[in-house]
C-alpha cells in the first residue's frame, strides 16, 4: 500500500512538471485573492448562464465570467483592492454587492439570488460580504492596510506582526548583531518551530535570507495593503517553510491621487532614569541619562497615470536614531592600575610590586590568591607558590600587558566589581522607498512591477575608551556597517479563455552588508603585540580580550555587567565583544522565476505551476576576530585548578588559548569564494466545490535543493565523517574526481502533500480540517552558504589551546603562547592531488570544520489542524484552532 501511495505522489508530481514545461515557474494567490459564489433563482435552484462582472471600485478595472451549470462562478487573479460585483441573469432583476474586499491568497465568498423582474432593474446588497473562510483549510491571520498602520507598534517593525499570530513568541536573550540585521528582522519561533522556518514573501516573490533566516526588505507599514500569517496547511504553492509563511502585499494607485505623511519621535527627554546605573551623571557628557533619539518620518503618493488602464504609487521612509546606551564594567582597580603599570611603577626607580592585595577580599570566585606559573608542574600547573598577598614582582608583568593596562580607563569607585558606568550614543540611518506600477493593458492582460530599496547606516563605539569593549551602538555595537537591500518583483497575468489563466512572476533581492572595525591602522603593534596586524588588512584594529574559564571559544565573561566569573569585563573588538562580525563583506542574491495555471472545470479550480530560484552568495566573515581572540584564564594562575586570577593571567601574558579567522594567503581566490545553489519547485492542486457547503482542497508539491557548488576549483571544503578511511575528511572541490558540488548526491523524494476540507456547517459557523508536510532549507548554512567557504582549504579557524603542542599539557592552566611573543601562525595543510585531506591531517590548531553530510538531507515537519470558525456579527468572527 506504502508503495501505491510513493507511486501515485510522484506521478502527480510528474505530471506537474510536464504541465510546466515551457514556460518559466511560480505561485499566484501569493499576490492576488478571488472572489466566488452561487446565483440562484427566487426558490434556490442554481442559475446557469448568468453574467458576472467584477469591477475594482479604486481602479475601474473589470472582469467577466459566467455561471455554470451548478450557478458556481469564480474570478481569481484580483489584486488585493475594494471590489463591486454585479450579477445579470435573463427574466431576473440584476444583483449588485458593492465593497467587497479581496485579499491575497484568501477568497471573498458573494452568494447572490435573483429576484423576477426585468434585466434594467437592480437588487443592491449593500450589506458586508461575510468574513466566514469556506474555501480552505489553512490557519492564518490577515491583517488589513487599517490594522496594519493603526495597531500600536513602538518601533514600526513590520514583523511584528507575526507576533500577533497564535502560536508565536520572540526569542529572548539573543538576537543578529545589528550590522547584519539594521533592518531589525525578529527572530520569532512560531508553534514551536525555529524562527529560519518563516518563509517571507513580498508581493509573491521570495523576501527572506536562507543563511540568517531573516527578512531582507522590512517593508514600511504605510506602504503594505495587507499582510497574511499563515501557520497551517497553507497550499501547494507554497514552501520553503516549516513553522509559518508571512505574505505581505504593497498598495498600488488608484484613479484618485491619494497620499499620506507620518513623523514619529521619541527621546531621551521622555525617558526615567534607571537608578541602579543612572543615580549619578556620567563623569565625561555630565548626563543621567546617554542622548537619544527616535524619529521616523515619510509619506507615500498614488494616483493614476492613464485613467483606468495605468496607475503608479510610491513611498518613502527615513529613520534617524541616536542611540544611547548604558552599563556597569569591571576595570582594574585604581591600585591595580597604578602599581601593575611599568611606566608608573619603573624597576629601575623604586623596585615594587604589581599590588592585586583588593582582589583577596573582594569577592572573587576562588578567593582571587594568584600563584606563580613559573613553578609546580609545567603541565599540570599543580604545586605552584602563592605570590604573597598577592604582589606580583613588576618585573614579570608582561609589557604589552602593561600597556594595555595604561589604555584603560579609570575606575569610577573603590570596589573591585561594578566600579565603572560607561554610557554613549551611536548614530543609525536608514533611508528606504518603494515604487510600483500597475497597468491594465487590456482585459485579459494586466502587469505590475515593484523597485525597492532600504539602504541604512550604523556605527558605535566602546565604551571602555582606547580599548574597546561593548559599544554604545545599536544593541552594543562597537563598529561599523553600511548595508544596500534591494527587492523587485515584477509580473503579469493573462487570461487565455473564460477557464484557463496563467501568469508569470520574476523576483531577485540583494541583501548586502558591509562591516568594519571602529578602529583602523595597528594598535596591536602599539600594544607591542606582534604577528596580531599582519598585511592581511582585515586583521587590522584590536583583538579581543576574553577573561574567564572558558577555554577556547572564548564567549565567557562577555555581559560585562556584574559577572564574577572574570574580574575584568572582556574587552577589544569582535562579534562576542562588540557584537560586530568585523570586517564582514557579504554579497547574497537571489533570482525567482514563478509561472502558475489556473484551469476552471466545472466545479474545479485546478493550479499547477513552478517556481525556479538561483541563489548567490558571497560572504566573507570574522565570527572569530581576525585579529585573534586571546583568552586568559583564572586557571593559568591557579594551583592545578583552585584559585586563580584571570585578571593576573593578562597581567603575566598568560594567554590560556587563542582563536581566530584566517585566509589561505596561498590561494588566489580565497577572498571571492562562493556559494551557488539552484531550487527548483513544482506543485498542483485541485480546489473541488463538491457542494456549495462542502469544499475539498488536495495537491502535492515537489521540492528540489540542489546541492550547493562553489564558484571555482578550490573554493570550497566538503567536509564529511565517512571519508579518510571512515575517520572523516574535507573534499576539496575541482580536486582529483571531485566536482565543484563537492560530489554530494542530492535527494529527489521530498513530497509535501497537502489536505484541507471545509465544511459550513451552518450559515455562520465554518469547519476545516487539514495536513500538510512541509520542508526548510535551515539556517547558518546548514544547507546553503558560509559552510563549505569557511573550511579549508579557504579559510582556517585557527583555535589553539596547550593540548595542541603538548598532549600531557592541562588546557586554560598553563599558557599556549606568551602575550609578547604574539599569536602562533597559521597553518594550511597541502592539497593532495585527489582533493581529500584527511581530519587525521589537520593538525591541533584547527577547529570549528563544518560538516556536509555525503547526501543531501532537508529538514521537514508534518502538520495537522481542525479549527472552527463562528460569524458573531458582518465584519467580526471567532476562530478557534488546534494545530
Amino acid at each position: 500500500m506504502k508503495i501505491k501511495v510513493f507511486v501515485l505522489l510522484g506521478t502527480l508530481a510528474v505530471f506537474v512538471v510536464l504541465g510546466t514545461m515551457g514556460a518559466p515557474q511560480a505561485s499566484a494567490q501569493a499576490v492576488y485573492g478571488s472572489i466566488f459564489g452561487t446565483v440562484t433563482d427566487p426558490s434556490g435552484a442554481a442559475v446557469a448562464g448568468a453574467k458576472v462582472t467584477v469591477t475594482s471600485a479604486t481602479k475601474g478595472t473589470t472582469f467577466d465570467t459566467t455561471t455554470n451549470t451548478d450557478g458556481n462562478y469564480s474570478v481569481t487573479h484580483l489584486i488585493p483592492d475594494i471590489y463591486n460585483i454585479r450579477a445579470e441573469g435573463s427574466g431576473f432583476k440584476a444583483f449588485e454587492a458593492k465593497n467587497i474586499s479581496v485579499s491575497a491568497d484568501a477568497g471573498s465568498r458573494v452568494d447572490g439570488q435573483f429576484q423576477v423582474g426585468g434585466s434594467t432593474e437592480t437588487v443592491e446588497v449593500t450589506s458586508e460580504a461575510p468574513q466566514l473562510t469556506t474555501d480552505r483549510a489553512d490557519v492564518a491571520t490577515t491583517f488589513n492596510d487599517k490594522y496594519v498602520q493603526d495597531v500600536p507598534i513602538l518601533n514600526r517593525n513590520f514583523t511584528n506582526l507575526q507576533l500577533m499570530a497564535p502560536g508565536s513568541q520572540k526569542m529572548v536573550g539573543w538576537s543578529h548583531a545589528a550590522t547584519e540585521n539594521p533592518q531589525g528582522s525578529l527572530q520569532i519561533f512560531t508553534q514551536g518551530q525555529h524562527f529560519s522556518g518563516t518563509a517571507f514573501e513580498l508581493d509573491g516573490t521570495d523576501n527572506q535570507d536562507p543563511i540568517l533566516g531573516i527578512i531582507v526588505v522590512n517593508p514600511n507599514l504605510d506602504a503594505v495593503t495587507e499582510a497574511k500569517v499563515s501557520l497551517q496547511n497553507y497550499d501547494a504553492e507554497f514552501g520553503k517553510a516549516v513553522s509559518s509563511v508571512v505574505t505581505a502585499q504593497t498598495k498600488s494607485g488608484s484613479n484618485q491621487l491619494h497620499g499620506s505623511g507620518f513623523l514619529f519621535r521619541r527621546s531621551d527627554a521622555q525617558q526615567a532614569r534607571d537608578p541602579f546605573t543612572q543615580s549619578t551623571r556620567d563623569p565625561i557628557t555630565h548626563r543621567f541619562i546617554p542622548p537619544s533619539r527616535w524619529a521616523q518620518f515619510g509619506g507615500t503618493i498614488g494616483g493614476a497615470i492613464i485613467k483606468d488602464k495605468l496607475f503608479f504609487f510610491g513611498d518613502y521612509q527615513g529613520t534617524r536614531q541616536t542611540n544611547g546606551v548604558s552599563g556597569t564594567f569591571t576595570v582594574p582597580t585604581n591600585r591595580a592600575a597604578t602599581s601593575c603599570n611599568p611606566a608608573t611603577n619603573p624597576t629601575s626607580a623604586t623596585p615594587g610590586s604589581c599590588d592585586l592585595s583588593e582582589y583577596l577580599a573582594g569577592g572573587v570566585t576562588g578567593g582571587g590568591q594568584v600563584f606563580d606559573p613559573l613553578t609546580g608542574d609545567p603541565n599540570s600547573g599543580a604545586g605552584r607558590s602563592p605570590f604573597v598577598n598577592n604582589q606580583i614582582p613588576i618585573a614579570r608583568i608582561s609589557p604589552a600587558a602593561g600597556k594595555i593596562l595604561a589604555a584603560f580607563p579609570a575606575a569610577q569607585s573603590g570596589t573591585v566589581f561594578n566600579n565603572l558606568i560607561g554610557a554613549g550614543s551611536g548614530p543609525f540611518t536608514q533611508n528606504s522607498f518603494d515604487t510600483r506600477v500597475d497597468y491594465a493593458a487590456s482585459s485579459s492582460i494586466n502587469v505590475f512591477g515593484r523597485f525597492s530599496l532600504d539602504y541604512f547606516k550604523l556605527s558605535g563605539k566602546g565604551l571602555l575608551g582606547a580599548v574597546g569593549g561593548p559599544g554604545n551602538g545599536l544593541l552594543g555595537l562597537s563598529g561599523s556597517s553600511i548595508t544596500h537591500n534591494y527587492s523587485l518583483a515584477s509580473g503579469f497575468t493573462k487570461t487565455i479563455s473564460s477557464s484557463l489563466l496563467t501568469d508569470f512572476r520574476f523576483g531577485w533581492f540583494k541583501y548586502n552588508p558591509q562591516t568594519q572595525k571602529p578602529t583602523g591602522g595597528t594598535p596591536m603593534s602599539d600594544f607591542g603585540i606582534p604577528n596580531a596586524n599582519t598585511s592581511d588588512p582585515k586583521t587590522a584594529g584590536l583583538g579581543a580580550f576574553l577573561l574567564g574559564p572558558d577555554p577556547i571559544s572564548g564567549q565567557n565573561c562577555t555581559q560585562n555587567n556584574g559577572n564574577q566569573g572574570c574580574v575584568i569585563s572582556s574587552f577589544g573588538d569582535g562579534l562576542g565583544v562588540a557584537r560586530c562580525n568585523c570586517p564582514l563583506t557579504e554579497s547574497e542574491q537571489q533570482f525567482q522565476f514563478v509561472n502558475n495555471w489556473t484551469k476552471l472545470k466545472g466545479n474545479h479550480q485546478i493550479k499547477f505551476g513552478g517556481d525556479i530560484r538561483y541563489a548567490m552568495n558571497l560572504r566573507i566573515p570574522s565570527d572569530n576576530n581576525r585579529t585573534g581572540e586571546y583568552n586568559f584564564s583564572p586557571q593559568a594562575t591557579s594551583n592545578g585548578g583552585n584559585g586563580g586570577l584571570d585578571f593576573a593571567s593578562l597581567l603575566l601574558g598568560q594567554v590560556t588559548s587563542f582563536a581566530r579567522y584566517v585566509n589561505n594567503p596561498d590561494l588566489p581566490g580565497a577572498s571571492n569564494a562562493a556559494e551557488r545553489q539552484k531550487r527548483w519547485f513544482f506543485y498542483g492542486q485541485d480546489t473541488w466545490r463538491v457542494t456549495s457547503k462542502l469544499t475539498l482542497n488536495y495537491g502535492l508539491r515537489w521540492e528540489i535543493y540542489f546541492p550547493e557548488t562553489v564558484n571555482a576549483r578550490g573554493n570550497g571544503g566538503f567536509a564529511n565523517i565517512i571519508d579518510g578511511g571512515g575517520t572523516g575528511a574535507i573534499r576539496v572541490a575541482g580536486f582529483g574526481k571531485i566536482g565543484l558540488n563537492g560530489n554530494v548526491d542530492n535527494t529527489y523524494t521530498a513530497f509535501a502533500p497537502r489536505l484541507g476540507i471545509a465544511y459550513q456547517l451552518t450559515p455562520k459557523t465554518v469547519v476545516r480540517m487539514g495536513y500538510g508536510r512541509s520542508y526548510d532549507i535551515g539556517v547558518f548554512g546548514s544547507n546553503f552558504g558560509h559552510t563549505v567557504t569557511q573550511n579549508l582549504p579557504v579559510l582556517l579557524k585557527q583555535n589553539v589551546d596547550a593540548t595542541a603542542f603538548n598532549p600531557l599539557a592541562a588546557a586554560n592552566k598553563v599558557p599556549v603562547f606568551l602575550l609578547d611573543n604574539g599569536p602562533i601562525a597559521a597553518t594550511f595543510p597541502a592539497v593532495p592531488s585527489d582533493g581529500i585531506i584527511p581530519f587525521s591531517a589537520l593538525g591541533g590548531q584547527v577547529g570549528g570544520t563544518h560538516i556536509r553530510p555525503t547526501k543531501q538531507v532537508l529538514p521537514l515537519v508534518d502538520s495537522w489542524n481542525a479549527t472552527v470558525q463562528h460569524q458573531l456579527t458582518n465584519t467580526v468572527s471567532v476562530e478557534v484552532a488546534y494545530v
